[in-house]
């Protein structure tokens, strides 16, 4: 019996077709995915759980299989998540048969359990022997098990410790190191999130949670395969300037190979690699010499079509094959996707401090992001469709980047592939969020060994730009308090920077890395300075207030939010409390900030009534939600090149919850969606408060008024900015021309003159700013303090083209008309809001979903005052004609 950690990645080309002229040696790959049981084994098991197997689903975790055997209810509703605690606390044995026999891979020499996934203290046992003990959910494991196979029934039991229990243990041997949550998820390479977070449910699973298999093989096998790509840029800026269509470019194919013995006279291995795609097909012959277990082969391509981030170009994808082959026989192979890009991170000094843009193939990328999370607090349960719809709404709201958060997973394959296929960036952590971490073995070598695996595996990507070392965690030791309590415990930098950097050096090499969120470029100056690198923005929410957003200019943003409740139909799904209010107990359960009730109410009511209906309070949070994070964004984009990158937090949720997400945890885009695709629009105009300094704080006069015109698009921008004041009746009171040409790629400033900029009645006028068709607002006052008076909306509608189509005309100025169509069905879905309309101007908004939704419609329920929504509502009350 051997046992090795070499990574698995190959397993997923077990039906690639051999090459040309090749006879198939024995490479049997067969999942062992059947035939499951999960049973309770030690720790609080209830009475109802003790000495029951459950037939368990592999890839999957034990709550899930819990659940589908009806032993507990959902944790997603009201207050389950405390009714099902005990389910992290318990250890739980996964046991299943399979049958095998010689005679299926005759000629294999070696037989292998290959596990791609265990989460994520385990000890393996076949027929009664333990082959494998694992304690890392990230990395994946294989063991040589050929000595104790048996010819007909074979017994594989899994048994998984509590991962509550051993983090607490290990928390006591490792020695304390400080973290955010109630329980020690640093001292477990385990989804920290897993264990709650504060948009998180506390429900740490246990499971096989990727594929497992059997693979027999002879000779040699490929243990790992990265395509690595470069491309030749021109050097002049003038060429970098434009959009290139093609390059010359380089794959390089580093090969690792696993032989059941490494010795001298081992043969050599030919290695070929085939290159198909966009650019032609290209293929290269190597060696793995006698002896050896590795091989570099190289192919150039003259004129490689570029991949680029969406909205810069297209996202040209080459198919790679790689063969394995001793003499006439193929022993193994290996197929993915790669594409031709060159990727890196402008951390240059300025006269403002220092920069953080994301450049790629020479062009520098304004980034419109979002932190990504895990969909589910059971990952397993994230198919490719799901991927797909998450990032439909992230193109909706015109993202071009996401951030896999350290808190969090490193994604499954599927991911990436759709980032690949949409062109958008990915930027990726390593799984080190909000703690310190212990470098003492054995965790160190864990680290390492998850690293190894992940960088492998996710290489082939050229959606993937950014490596980063963690999230918050030298922030975290300078600023809070960490340095007394670790008492001189190490606490992770030197992962952040040596060993991680050292892991990519070796096996990437080909995009950037900064050693934790936010950065300043340096140890020597604070990382979250907003002058230098990469920032959080945290303040606002916690303690400020959103208009604040305005007094920083940082270089990166790579955090900021505001909370908002899910959807309606969500929120009334997952809680049944009757009465339901803010602070019932199932919303109380839903909301995991602290103090986050306190803080919702603090930053709405500067800017719009508390209202005391539920119904009222939901959309005026949602509203807010919106607004806050919209006013940042705008905000940000009007500083380019200044500023360069907007992240907000956060894209999805894992769980029905009130939290930072623009899309809840049913999957339902809430109001933020529709903001944020109005500040990431490509043409963009904003109305902004400057100083003479430049940026303004909240309590500088607001009569400095600038309209940006914002151009993320490679054509020129031309036409006159109209800007003028308007009574909320519609009478002009003063108005302002200027002629603007704007080439790619810009941003430019037009001043407001200042009896256009200054309002007679700031409670009853707004400024409006146009080019062409695109339109900005200033509000010279508060919602709460303004002259709205109720909405008074005439509306039509009537089935269109698979859709209801429901035309909204305004006879007074109405605010940020939203129509709330899942409070008509949980699936219909309204593809705008948030659409300010002045007196006399309508707007169409398109209501889609499943045709049985749609039948079901009362075309009337549709503009019902709870349904359309304005912020005229939250001032005056509800209305409509």
């Amino acid at each position: 019996m051997t046992s090795t950690t070499a990574p698995t990645q190959p397993s997923a080309t077990a039906t690639a077709a051999p090459a040309p002229g090749l006879t198939p040696r024995v490479l049997v790959r067969r999942e062992l995915h059947e035939g499951w049981t999960a049973r309770a084994v030690g720790g609080p098991v209830p009475a109802h759980v003790e000495d029951v197997a459950v037939p368990a689903t592999v890839p999957g975790s034990v709550h899930t299989d819990l659940l589908a055997a009806g032993l507990i209810p959902d944790p997603y509703l009201d207050d389950h998540e405390n009714l099902v605690a005990w389910v992290g606390r318990c250890d739980w044995e996964y046991r299943t048969t399979f049958a095998w026999s010689a005679a299926d891979t005759p000629g294999a020499d070696r037989h292998d359990l290959a596990f791609d996934g265990l989460d994520t203290v385990a000890t393996v046992v076949l027929n009664g022997t333990r082959v494998l003990s694992s304690r890392n959910q990230f990395r994946t494991y294989r063991v040589g098990v050929a000595d104790l196979l048996r010819e007909g029934e074979n017994e594989l039991v899994v048994t998984f410790a509590s991962p509550v229990r051993y983090a607490d243990r290990e928390s006591l041997a490792l020695g304390y190191r400080p973290q955010v949550n109630k329980h020690p998820y640093n001292a477990i390479r385990k989804s920290a999130c897993s264990f709650g977070w504060d948009w998180g449910i506390d429900a740490p699973s246990v499971g096989l949670w990727k594929p497992v298999r059997l693979e027999s093989w002879s000779t040699a096998r490929l243990a790992a395969v990265r395509p690595l790509v470069s491309v030749d840029l021109p050097d002049d800026a003038a060429s970098r300037a434009g959009h290139l269509a093609t390059a010359p470019g380089r794959l390089a194919v580093h090969v690792d190979v696993e032989r059941p013995s490494v010795v001298p006279d081992d043969g050599a291995l030919a290695v070929r690699v085939v290159l198909r795609g966009p650019s032609g097909e290209h293929d290269a012959e190597g060696i793995v010499s006698a002896g050896a277990t590795t091989a570099v082969v190289t192919v150039d391509v003259p004129d490689a079509a570029l991949w680029w981030p969406r909205g810069y170009g297209d996202q040209p994808l080459h198919d790679v094959e790689v063969t394995l082959s001793d003499g006439d026989a193929r022993l193994d192979g290996w197929s993915g996707r790669t594409g031709f890009r060159d990727a890196r991170l402008d951390l240059t000094p300025d006269e403002h401090g220092t920069s953080f843009t994301v450049v790629v193939n020479g062009r520098e990328v304004w980034v419109k992001g979002a932190n990504w999370i895990p969909d589910d607090v059971f990952v397993h349960r994230v198919t490719r469709e799901r991927y797909a719809a998450r990032l439909d709404q992230a193109e909706l709201a015109n993202m071009n980047l996401l951030r896999v958060w350290g808190g969090g997973i490193y994604e499954a394959d599927d991911f990436y592939d759709l980032c690949d296929e949409r062109g958008i960036l990915t930027w990726q952590d390593f799984a080190f969020a909000c703690a310190a971490y212990s470098e003492d073995e054995p965790l160190r070598s864990e680290v390492e060994a998850e690293a190894r695996d992940n960088v492998t595996r996710l290489a082939p990507h050229p959606s993937l730009v950014v490596w980063n070392g963690s999230n918050e965690n030298i922030w975290g030791f300078g600023a809070w308090g960490w340095d007394l309590r670790l008492e001189g415990k190490s606490w992770g930098l030197g992962y952040y920077t040596e060993l991680l950097p050292g892991v990519l050096a070796e096996l990437d090499g080909t995009r950037p890395y900064t050693p934790s969120s936010p950065w300043s470029g340096t140890l020597d100056v604070h990382p979250n300075d907003p002058d230098h690198g990469s920032m959080h923005s945290w303040e606002l929410w916690n303690r400020q207030d959103w208009p604040r957003y305005r007094d920083d200019v940082p270089r990166f943003m790579a955090e900021f939010g505001w909370q908002g409740p899910p959807t309606w139909s969500t929120l009334t799904r997952a809680i049944s409390d009757d009465p339901l209010t803010p602070e019932s107990p199932g919303m109380l359960v839903h909301q995991k900030a602290a103090q986050g009730n306190d803080k919702l109410t603090d930053g709405l009511v500067r800017h719009v009534p508390l209202p005391d209906d539920m119904d009222d309070w939901h959309w005026a949070m949602s509203w807010n939600q919106a607004v806050a994070v919209q006013v940042a964004v705008e905000h940000l984009r009007s500083w380019a090149p200044r500023t360069m990158g907007s992240v907000v937090w956060q894209l999805n949720d894992c769980w029905p919850v009130t939290s930072w997400a623009a899309v809840d945890g049913d999957g339902r885009a809430k109001p933020l969606l529709h903001a944020l695709a109005h500040a990431h629009a490509d043409r963009l105009l904003t109305v902004q408060p400057r100083s003479a300094q430049g940026a303004v704080s909240s309590g500088d006069s607001t009569d400095r008024l600038v309209v940006v015109v914002a151009n993320d698009t490679d054509d020129v921008w031309s036409g006159d900015v109209v800007v003028r004041r308007l009574s909320f009746e519609g009478v002009e009171l003063g108005a302002a021309k200027v002629p603007v040409e704007l080439g790619a790629r810009g941003t430019t400033s037009v001043r407001v003159p200042r009896d256009v900029a200054t309002a007679g009645d700031a409670a009853g006028e707004v400024l409006v700013a146009t080019l062409g068709d695109v339109r900005a607002l200033w509000w010279f006052a508060e919602p709460r303090d303004a002259s709205f008076t109720p909405p008074r909306l005439v509306t039509e509608v009537h089935r269109d083209a698979g859709a209801w189509a429901v035309r909204v005309t305004a006879e007074n100025i109405v605010r940020d008309v939203a129509l709330l169509a899942d409070k008509v069905h949980p699936d219909l879905r309204a593809d705008d809001m948030l659409v300010t309309l002045l007196p006399g101007e309508s707007a169409t908004f398109r209501v889609s979903g499943p045709e049985e939704a749609l039948a079901a419609v009362e075309p009337g329920a549709l503009v019902a005052p709870r349904v359309l929504r304005s912020t005229n509502q939250l001032v005056t009350g509800r209305g409509r004609r």
